[in-house]
């Protein structure tokens, strides 16, 4: 009971029962006056559902294979990635039982309801008038100041200990994007401070540059619980202010960490694949994307393929790799 006396059911736990009962009504970007609402009937839910149920029964059944799968190898370290740590070994393969003819709820038919992002450029036109070198850091002092004790979005109301604003130079030229703080980062109140972030910090140190040379945000400022993707109402409520931070800094080069940046950044719903290897733009800055810092960490034999990204934002920037003493 959400409503009633039940006393043992926290504001933020009502909230989200909220939240959920309207996603589940088909209404979206709750906290957006600019964004349409969309809602789906019964009849339209029903209709939905038989289609899904006729699709799945539809779908052809993969034939189980012949023989076992054969153990993957052990992977060598990556030599050439200057942030690589040799890899003990590739993860388990899926076994033949993983292959088999029975469905797999993964497989079903998605059906998307939901509004096509909008990229950082068509939410708002790019300013007129650009902030000067030396108001930089007061400018974005001004729009720490406006995001306050934030309750916009139901993340406030998720266990949430700090906002992460951001961290670094507030004239840089190169600036990284991530998804949402991590449990270190609600701590400290600084993006990429955990693992994923030593892992990040080894990344600029090999493209010849410093922490503190960059400038470092994510796409929210609270952490998701159980670190959870953000959901679209609470990335579109935080981009407002992510915005106004890449007008203010200005950099030539925005680094796009992990699918999620990339969505939101590009306003597109594309595989990592498809997106990396070729320039974006977003705010008049170059946009490269690559995998987020902690997907490396669960699967390193992806760290040569980032580095070949950063080698190009390097080429990019003119920047050189330090010299090995």
């Amino acid at each position: 009971m959400l409503y009633g006396k039940d006393m043992s059911v926290t504001p933020g736990q009502q909230l989200r029962a909220y939240v959920d009962y309207l996603r589940d009504m088909g209404v979206y970007d709750l906290y957006r006056s600019d964004s349409p609402r969309m809602v789906v009937s019964e009849e339209v839910l029903a209709t939905l559902r038989t289609e899904v149920g006729r699709s799945l029964a539809a779908k052809e059944v993969r034939p189980a294979p012949s023989a076992t799968v054969a153990a993957t190898p052990t992977a060598e370290p990556v030599r050439s990635v200057p942030f690589a740590r040799p890899i003990a070994a590739a993860p388990a393969p899926r076994s033949a039982s993983d292959l088999s003819g029975t469905p797999n709820p993964s497989d079903a038919p998605f059906i998307d309801l939901m509004p096509k992002p909008l990229s950082f450029d068509q939410l708002a036109p790019l300013p007129a008038t650009r902030v000067a070198p030396d108001g930089k850091a007061a400018a974005l002092e001004a729009v720490r100041g406006d995001i306050g004790d934030c309750t916009r979005c139901p993340l406030a109301y998720a266990g949430r200990h700090s906002i992460v604003f951001a961290d670094g130079d507030p004239k840089a030229s190169l600036m990284f994007v991530g998804e949402g703080p991590g449990a270190d980062e609600d701590a400290s109140g600084l993006p990429f401070v955990g693992k994923a972030g030593q892992l990040l910090n080894n990344m600029i140190a090999a493209m010849g540059v410093a922490r503190e040379q960059v400038y470092i945000a994510n796409i929210v400022k609270c952490r998701p619980p159980r670190n959870r993707t953000p959901e679209p109402v609470e990335a579109n409520t935080c981009s407002q202010f992510l915005l106004r931070q890449i007008d203010i800094v200005q950099p030539k080069v925005i680094v796009a960490l992990g699918a999620t940046a990339a969505t939101y950044l590009l306003g597109v719903k594309q595989s990592l694949a498809s997106l990396r290897g070729v320039w974006h733009e977003a705010r008049g800055a170059k946009v490269a994307v690559t995998y987020h810092p902690a997907f490396l960490l669960r699967d390193p034999r992806q760290k040569g393929e980032a580095w070949k990204d950063l080698q190009r934002v390097m080429a990019e920037l003119g920047l050189q790799p330090p010299r090995k003493g």
